[in-house]
């Protein structure tokens, strides 16, 4: 991923300090642990990667919205995103380690947490769990409609969180199946997210738009890792424009209704913004 680093936490601070500079308002963080158990210990750790990261960038831009990623893949020794028994993921015994990284997250000074594990009731156990805690007020941004795809791979080399065995096509959602995960999405709002995501981006524009269209809700999209690679790849080969291409793409996140986009470009886009830069 041209452009794209795992950053430290002293790093990942002065890079939001000066994004936040640039006028970025929002970051949204995953961490890559020292060490991986079976139990993801380090994901609702007090001085776990993430949790230190949160206070870092609190601390050197206390204006920036903090968005954390809350899953369990990268810190499994097994990259699933759940406690594995045998070949099966255990749903339900997966909820309290979720929320408990949730909570973790909360407390180090996450404005919003963002469930991507998929697992079923996760968001109902986040909000009790929240709201136990005394954090009634923490957003939950939802990835309500995650599909099984292979726009997720530089991603994954990057966080070092493919799984070791099997893939997570039980969880994620099957991406030729749209009204499932309008199911999904329901079954979010109802469990009290306050955000949905969707995730890819490109490839499920049209589920984007039906999720907007059907529940009104703020809804966020993520331009993965995939995409991002793919357009890069193409203009260092000379294929396309690369600012042409990207602003055409944000284009269509928004037209299909996206609130939020989640993007590796965000620092480049906003100067093209400043500048007038269009997709034609």
């Amino acid at each position: 991923m041209p452009g794209v680093s795992q950053f430290t936490i002293e790093e990942a601070a002065d890079e939001s300090a000066k994004a936040y500079a640039e006028g970025i308002r929002s970051v949204l963080l995953f961490g890559i642990p020292s060490e991986k158990n079976e139990r993801a210990g380090q994901a609702y750790a007090e001085n776990g990667v993430v949790q230190r990261a949160v206070r870092a960038i609190k601390k050197a831009a206390p204006e920036l919205l903090v968005i954390t990623d809350v899953c369990l893949c990268e810190y499994m020794s097994h990259g699933h995103c759940g406690i594995v028994e045998g070949t099966h993921i255990l749903n339900d015994a997966s909820l309290d380690l979720l929320a408990r990284t949730a909570v973790s997250h909360a407390e180090a000074g996450a404005d919003i947490v963002a469930p991507s594990d998929m697992m079923d009731g996760r968001v109902c156990a986040i909000r009790a769990a929240l709201d136990a805690a005394h954090f009634p007020d923490t957003i939950i941004m939802s990835y309500a409609a995650k599909f099984a795809s292979a726009f997720y791979g530089p991603f994954r080399d990057a966080a070092e969180s493919a799984p070791q065995f099997g893939d997570r096509r039980t969880y994620q959602m099957d991406n030729a199946n749209a009204a499932e995960a309008l199911r999904e999405v329901a079954t979010d709002i109802e469990e009290s997210a306050d955000m949905i995501l969707i995730k890819p981006g490109l490839p499920y524009l049209d589920v984007l738009w039906r999720v907007k269209e059907r529940f009104a809700m703020p809804t966020a999209v993520y331009n993965v890792s995939g995409e991002y690679a793919m357009l890069k790849a193409a203009a260092q080969n000379g294929w396309l424009d690369e600012r042409a291409a990207v602003m055409e793409a944000m284009t269509a996140f928004k037209r299909a209704g996206a609130d939020l986009i989640v993007t590796y470009w965000a620092r480049e886009v906003l100067p093209w913004l400043e500048n007038g830069v269009s997709g034609r």
